[in-house]
């Protein structure tokens, strides 16, 4: 558990595809190792950033089973094995445990939505498997994880804390109860970890600047990172323009760093949204991004996948 609450910077990695739409574990490979290569503490697999949701289970646990043994002695691995559905987050989560993984990662029950008493049962009931982090993000769910949900929660041996996406007021609240908090908004992140007490973030930017992102939660040379932390809003909030994952998907192409393969429904950004990303990344030096070029790509260049 301490070596868990010990990761600051945990990186949602991105699941890349070949030209047929099936995972490209050669690619993944290469980004997971430049994720090692910055500092980089853990890694969510299959997480919303990773597709989780348009992975089949049998490919989602043989993807947490190939990260646990290419890469489990150098990363935490956060399995995303929450679900809508407590009978199938169960099944996934044993499964997702029995292949190696450190921790999953669970949210609460989304479109088909429940009560709060009905939320802390699913969490319960997950909780007795193993370690896990809950992940709040209301703007996807349709229902915020309060306090009062969380606070008995907290309790429990195998919580270790929260991904929340609710704002630093709120990462605040628990800090000072003890309930550690990751953000799941980058562009709150270095405030969250430096004026709030957060123990990091769960990050979509340092898919494609994990160096940078390395900085922003370390606590040396604040006055630099401050600077640092100003001069990556405009990417970070550029990275969330449409609905994540599409614009780092889109931006890890440019940069040459994946395949230009989608699966529907995803869509590249349109041509207007990668030159506002271009000049955002342009004024990156290159050997901070993930990747060996960058260009601006044609729309016939991506290529959709079913």
């Amino acid at each position: 558990m301490k070596r868990l609450q010990a990761a600051s910077l945990i990186t949602a990695i991105k699941t890349p595809y070949d030209d047929k739409g099936e995972i490209c574990l050669t690619t993944y490979d290469a980004l997971v190792a430049q994720q090692i290569a910055a500092g980089v503490d853990g890694i969510i697999v299959g997480g919303t950033t990773g597709e989780g949701h348009l992975l089949s289970w049998e490919e989602h646990i043989i993807l947490i089973a190939h990260s646990v043994h290419k890469f489990g002695k150098d990363l935490i691995i956060v399995g995303n094995t929450g679900s809508n559905n407590t009978r199938e987050a169960i099944k996934a989560t044993i499964n997702g445990f029995s292949v190696g993984m450190d921790a999953a990662l669970q949210i609460n029950p989304y479109y088909g939505r429940t009560s709060m008493v009905g939320v802390s049962e699913h969490f319960k009931q997950l909780l007795a498997i193993g370690p896990a982090f809950i992940y709040n993000v209301p703007g996807r769910t349709g229902q915020d994880i309060t306090p009062d949900i969380i606070e008995p929660l907290s309790k429990h041996e195998n919580f270790i804390g929260v991904k929340e996406c609710a704002g630093n007021e709120r990462i605040a609240y628990y800090e000072k109860q003890g309930i550690a908090c990751w953000s799941g908004n980058d562009d709150e992140s270095y405030v969250g970890r430096h004026n709030h007490g957060s123990h990091g973030v769960i990050s979509v930017t340092s898919n494609i600047v994990p160096g940078l992102m390395r900085q922003l939660m370390d606590k040396d040379n604040l006055a630099e990172t401050a600077k640092l932390n100003q001069q990556l809003q405009g990417l970070m909030q550029w990275l969330f323009c449409e609905p994540n994952p599409i614009a780092i998907n889109t931006t890890l192409m440019m940069t040459g760093a994946v395949p230009k393969n989608f699966r529907l429904p995803y869509q590249a950004l349109t041509l207007a949204q990668r030159q506002q990303g271009f000049e955002l990344l342009k004024a990156i030096e290159t050997k901070a991004l993930v990747g060996d070029s960058l260009s601006l790509l044609d729309d016939s260049d991506f290529n959709y996948c079913i």
